[in-house]
């Protein structure tokens, strides 16, 4: 996985060998940060990363600035990852979470300018997380919340959803808090 911009532009980072995910590619990552970057100044937003897995979002959200991010990731070797990445890159703002992330959404408090969500695709519940999220208040007026999912899904009713953009086989859907 590559940086796309920011203070580390252009730096690979790869996870160990045997790492079980699946990043978003750095087309589709590239793609999404031009869209979030004509509608948010990164450094003044809180950001939220969900499934973590290897850290790429909240690491670009890193570079790019952004001075608090939270990664909710599960499994300990993959938090472990990004925690060591995190560290080696003195991205202080970036904190790892080791939570089931359906617990943490129960849990958390915070309330958050962009939040990210990149399930497995075929993760039992993933059809819910765009109502769980909105309902949930950690979404800040103005907020987006941004769910990357398989091409099966389709979120054009939910409440908020503004907009679903295609890059390859990775699907982003946008939910927009008035």
């Amino acid at each position: 996985m590559r940086i796309i911009s920011g203070t580390y532009r252009g730096k690979t980072i790869t996870p160990p060998a045997g790492f079980n995910s699946r990043p978003t590619t750095d087309f589709a990552k590239e793609s999404l940060f031009n869209i979030l970057a004509n509608r948010y100044d990164f450094s003044c937003i809180h950001a939220l990363d969900l499934f973590a897995g290897t850290g790429s979002i909240g690491i670009e959200l890193a570079s790019r600035g952004c001075p608090h991010i939270e990664a909710v990731e599960m499994k300990a070797g993959h938090a472990a990852f990004i925690k060591k990445t995190a560290a080696e890159l003195d991205f202080r703002q970036l904190h790892v979470v080791r939570l089931n992330v359906f617990d943490f959404l129960e849990i958390c408090t915070a309330e958050y300018d962009l939040i990210f969500a990149d399930p497995p695709f075929s993760m039992v519940g993933v059809e819910t997380l765009p109502q769980r999220i909105t309902g949930l208040n950690i979404l800040k007026s103005g907020g987006c919340f941004v769910l990357e999912h398989a091409a099966h899904y389709d979120f054009a009713a939910v409440p908020y959803f503004t907009e679903r953009r295609r890059y390859g086989n990775v699907h982003f859907s946008f939910f927009v808090k008035p």
